[in-house]
């Protein structure tokens, strides 16, 4: 093989393992093959410890753990080998790069997956209880798969040091009731409040509003004491939800934010468009998803928004002819700000993820800021000819006749 069919080769994989783009299928079904395979084997470990299930499918769970650990072992080895694609380790010899990855959290998760089963084939033991365990780390495989899991991860370590806070002061109202209720009850049950370490436990299961029963006050005071610590548990516990619940909405609204900016910014009608403009456009933008065969848009319907494509494929379906446009495209403009029908059928191709602006937004957004409406009409306007208000709607024969369809620039439509 060609050193440079290496590279592309290689390359293709570190994209489908790694960075697939939004509408690379390659990319989606092993990512959901992955995630598929991890349920399973999560389904099947529990299963295992059933002993009627294990004695009667034990050869279908082994079936399933070698071929796991196959797959698993074959994605660690092809992750490791093209560690050197990331953008940070780039810098480094391709050696260096992948030792560097395989000490990365990632990479440490996958090497664990797959460990239990090597362990207990090399190292036969006699309790497999351990290992059956320790298969359950799959279960973290998941996060890097799940955008909710990591953005919750990133909260709390954004906020580690207001948790960190927060377990200081759970632990410091613990150690408080159990001095307290330690004096109060030491002397009716010693075998149960004889010392604070003993105390404890029941100042935890209070807190907490557990309420075990195992340990309780039976003296006055205590019952009182005891009201108040669970009186407070209810504040304690909810300060680092509220914490996390907090960072966790500002990590999702920050995503959501980055990601709506980067489909914006790659639009052609707001690519020249500077930062606060395209703030400004976001405002007003709404996030829309279509499955694939559903109608977008119906010939003769009144045009109230126009679309942008951030992922996936259209079809727009003329009287005489029929285009298809893909990521970074956009439709409807023209009709929008014509207040005309729409002159087509817009259907997806795809499943397709969409950021509408509303007509109404729209002219809005034209008339506050100059420079975007001015924008706006020299896009329409290159698309039209010399006029924005035509005859028709937003993608009639007349129109296509006055600016043809380039093919270097299917965004043009």
């Amino acid at each position: 093989m060609s050193a440079t069919r290496y590279a592309r080769v290689k390359h293709r994989v570190f994209e489908v393992l790694e960075e697939g783009a939004a509408g690379d299928l390659t990319s989606k079904l092993v990512d959901r093959s992955l995630i598929a395979l991890i349920v399973i084997n999560l389904i099947s470990v529990a299963l295992e410890t059933v002993p009627e299930y294990s004695a009667k499918h034990h050869k279908l769970f082994l079936a399933v753990e070698i071929f796991s650990v196959i797959l698993f072992s074959l994605e660690y080895a092809a992750r490791v080998w093209v560690a050197d694609e990331f953008t940070t380790l780039r810098h480094l010899r391709p050696s260096l790069a992948r030792l560097r990855y395989m000490v990365s959290p990632w990479a440490v998760i996958d090497l664990l997956a797959i460990m239990p089963f090597f362990i207990g084939f090399l190292f036969p033991v006699t309790d497999l209880r351990m290992l059956r365990v320790f298969r359950l780390v799959r279960f973290l495989k998941l996060v890097r798969y799940s955008i909710g899991i990591r953005s919750l991860a990133s909260a709390i370590e954004s906020e580690k040091r207001a948790l960190l806070g927060s377990l200081v002061i759970i632990l410091g109202v613990v150690l408080m009731a159990a001095s307290v209720i330690h004096i109060v009850e030491h002397q009716a049950q010693p075998e149960k409040f004889g010392s604070i370490p003993a105390s404890m436990w029941w100042a935890i299961a209070t807190l907490t509003t557990v309420g075990y029963g195992d340990v309780v006050p039976i003296t006055a005071s205590g019952k009182f004491i005891a009201g108040v610590v669970m009186l407070l548990g209810y504040g304690m516990f909810a300060l680092p939800i509220g914490i996390v619940a907090t960072a966790f909405a500002r990590e999702i609204h920050q995503r959501d934010f980055v990601v709506t900016w980067g489909m914006v910014a790659r639009v052609p009608l707001f690519a020249q468009m500077s930062a606060s403009e395209i703030a400004e456009v976001m405002k007003l933008l709404r996030a829309q998803i279509v499955e694939r065969g559903a109608i977008i848009a119906r010939r003769g319907e009144p045009a109230r928004s126009m679309y942008f494509i951030a992922s996936g494929r259209v079809q727009i379906d003329l009287r005489d002819a029929s285009y298809e446009l893909g990521d970074g495209a956009f439709f409807g403009e023209i009709a929008v700000l014509k207040h005309t029908e729409r002159s087509g059928n817009v259907t997806a191709l795809s499943r397709s993820t969409l950021l509408a602006l509303d007509a109404d937004d729209l002219h809005i957004l034209m008339t506050r800021n100059q420079t975007i409406g001015a924008h706006i009409r020299s896009v329409a306007r290159s698309r039209l000819g010399s006029e924005i208000v035509t005859p028709g709607g937003d993608l009639v024969e007349e129109e296509l006749e006055q600016t043809p369809p380039d093919p270097e620039r299917p965004d043009g439509v």
